[in-house]
């Protein structure tokens, strides 16, 4: 698929709605409900079988989705917050949870992301340091050295505050304050 260039429109979608999306091993889509196409602004047929970065917006560190991924090679979920990208080139956030799935035999077969949308008020904290991860990556004159960098800086600012990527998205969201999921 051609790159999209990013035209900083910002969409939504309702607070009583999920994306959800389902990848085989290697992150290609084979399941994608109508909130997904709806919002992404694709068709079922177009996303299918593509890998999911296909939404992936050019401002989102890289070191988030080294974690991402890191997380779920270690068979865990995660939490993220996932600035994405529409194939007009307009963009959406979530709160991404990301889990392992696997078949009746137990075999590990793939992945199920859930999102919804994102409290406001946990934005501003959350763009603050995407910005500045995405500073550190570029830079580098690699995209590895840089990727190496941002990791390094995601892992500093947690281990100053005393905590991991998941206690840091939480404590953002209203959700802990709610008791809805209690960490």
């Amino acid at each position: 698929m051609a790159t999209i260039a990013p035209t900083g429109r910002e969409v939504g979608f309702g607070d009583d709605e999920l994306i959800v999306t389902k990848t085989d091993l290697k992150g290609h889509i084979t399941y994608a409900n109508h909130v997904f196409v709806r919002v992404s602004e694709y068709t079922e047929a177009e996303v299918l079988g593509e890998p999911h970065n296909l939404i992936r917006h050019p401002d989102m560190p890289g070191c988030v989705f080294r974690l991402l991924w890191d997380t779920l090679q270690q068979r865990k979920e995660i939490f993220a917050y996932v600035l994405n990208l529409t194939k007009s080139g307009s963009q959406y956030w979530v709160f991404a949870h990301v889990t392992p799935s696997y078949d009746i035999a137990g075999n590990h077969i793939g992945y199920h992301s859930s999102r919804r949308s994102v409290y406001a008020d946990a934005l501003p904290a959350v763009k603050t340091l995407y910005s500045k991860l995405r500073a550190e990556e570029r830079r580098h004159a690699s995209k590895k050295e840089g990727l190496e960098a941002s990791t390094r800086m995601l892992e500093e600012i947690l281990r100053q505050q005393g905590k991991s990527y998941g206690e840091f998205v939480f404590g953002l969201s209203k959700f802990t304050a709610m008791g809805v999921l209690a960490a």
